[in-house]
């Protein structure tokens, strides 16, 4: 026995050291110019290879739609992505791309090009334990170039500072948090492309705490504090508005983070050690949300979903059908049906645009003669008429007669009707000269199989006929017939 396990330590030895080995030249804690990696192929889900000194966060290829990739941090136990690489576009998960550190950190492709690079002069690159990433100069300086904290993708971690120049973009590109002299407001990106994206959505004022913002003394900034509270700062260490999290003023085992959401909303998490646990919402109601019911949808407060003409797209559960929405304005509109509804209201009407009309039929022929106009919903108490110039996204069902809505419905295209009308006519033409020559080459093989036959007939009655056999009807062949008679 101890000559067993004088023989079988060693080599468990060996084999741990390699491993610990593997795993460490798997991730680094520092980058030095030279670096270069690929994708690995066999990984699932994310790459990591510049890790924090805990081991808790990481710098990761993250794989995105199975064969794309994000530059990421990544919290290492859940596998959630804290921020990501503001690229021009996703990069392939193959060997194409390649990141490297040159003095700058570089995400591109052979093929496509740079996606993304952070054009700075560097020595090294670390990722602290914030987590924040960091390309620094001189091999023992602290001098900051760069640092993933000034450029936060749709996450904030806690004591990371955002200002003014910065902002928080869903994944899904459609809805922006952003600070205001004042406040912290939501946009959402409602309007066709090429015009003014910004639809507020959802403003916290500074307003409500003892302290006052003091114009002209500085912009503001908003942090996340380990105590359990998003702080909207001026010029000092003392917040002057706070929103609180469920767990004020609780010890949390992890980190805390808040993210805009895709659906418009902002949350706020913080890590219980094996899950992320939900600690706030900025709209806590489902129906206060930019569009929870989607296009043409109507949200009943404590009910849900339906929609605005009481019909629901059966195959895909949605009011409208998913199609690139058009302009009203382009010439290429073939029309658009028409859409009356009582008893809804705008969910963020504090924050749109309005006009004052005498009447509803004033309010509602505004909007008609009006091609960047989509709809209108209109207060018969207040006269207030809020116009809509996007494509109408979800309407709440508050169920006084009093309030009025006028919408529009895009039907078609010309543009696109036409294509398809010229795909269709040039199918069946290329059908009907499939079918002619099937039909030709049909004929051609029957034509051919009876001369086939006709020429056995001739072999077994041993008629001796000189040429081809469409001669056969010339006054030679007729010749050999009366002379075999």
């Amino acid at each position: 026995m101890m000559k067993f396990t004088t023989i079988i330590y060693p080599f468990l030895f060996v084999i741990f050291t390699l491993l610990a080995e593997e795993s460490k030249a798997t991730t680094s804690q520092e980058l030095l110019k030279g670096f270069t990696i690929t994708p690995n192929p066999t990984v699932k889900n994310f790459q990591p290879f510049l890790s924090d000194s805990s081991g808790n966060f990481s710098l990761s290829f993250l794989r995105v739609n199975q064969d794309q990739l994000a530059l990421a941090i990544v919290h290492v136990p859940s596998g959630v992505s804290l921020w990501q690489a503001n690229s021009a576009g996703l990069a392939r998960w193959g060997k194409p791309t390649r990141f490297i550190f040159n003095g700058s950190l570089v995400l591109s492709d052979d093929d496509s090009g740079v996606f993304w690079s952070t054009n700075n002069d560097g020595d090294s690159v670390v990722l602290s334990s914030a987590p924040n990433l960091r390309i620094l100069k001189g091999k023992k300086s602290s001098f900051v170039l760069w640092q993933s904290f000034d450029f936060p993708f749709d996450t904030l971690v806690e004591n990371q500072n955002f200002t003014s120049a910065m902002s928080l973009v869903s994944s899904n590109g459609l809805y922006t948090m952003r600070l205001g002299p004042n406040f912290i407001g939501m946009y959402a990106k409602f309007k066709p492309t090429g015009s003014d994206p910004n639809q507020m959505y959802y403003r916290r004022r500074a307003l409500q705490a003892k302290a006052s913002i003091v114009e002209g003394s500085g912009p503001i900034l908003v942090r996340i504090s380990s105590d359990g509270f998003m702080g909207i700062y001026q010029n000092g260490s003392t917040p002057v508005d706070i929103e609180t999290f469920n767990s004020y003023e609780r010890f949390v085992y992890g980190p805390r983070r808040v993210r805009i959401e895709n659906d418009g909303n902002l949350k706020g998490y913080y890590w219980s050690g094996s899950s992320w646990i939900l600690d706030y919402q900025a709209i806590p109601e489902t129906c206060d949300l930019p569009s929870p019911c989607g296009l043409y949808g109507l949200c009943k407060p404590g009910v849900g979903c339906s929609c605005l003409d009481n019909q629901t797209q059966a195959h895909t559960g949605e009011c409208y059908p998913k199609q690139e929405v058009g302009d009203l304005c382009e010439s290429k509109v073939i029309k658009f049906r028409e859409l009356r509804r009582t008893g809804v209201e705008p969910p963020y009407k504090e924050l749109m645009a309005y006009t004052k009309t005498t009447s509803y039929e004033e309010c509602e022929k505004s909007c008609m003669v009006n091609c960047t106009c989509w709809g209108v919903l209109y207060n018969n108490a207040s006269g207030f008429c809020y116009n809509m110039d996007y494509p109408i996204q979800t309407v709440l069902e508050v169920g006084h007669d009093n309030k009025i809505g006028y919408f529009k419905v895009l039907e078609g295209a010309k543009k696109k009707k036409d294509q398809r009308l010229g795909i269709g006519i040039g199918l069946l033409c290329g059908a009907i000269i499939v079918l002619g020559l099937v039909v030709g080459f049909g004929g051609y093989k029957v034509s051919k199989r009876k001369k086939r036959v006709k020429n056995r007939i001739l072999e077994d009655e041993n008629v001796n006929v000189s040429g081809s056999y469409k001669d056969l009807g010339s006054a030679s062949f007729r010749s050999v017939e009366l002379s075999n008679r």
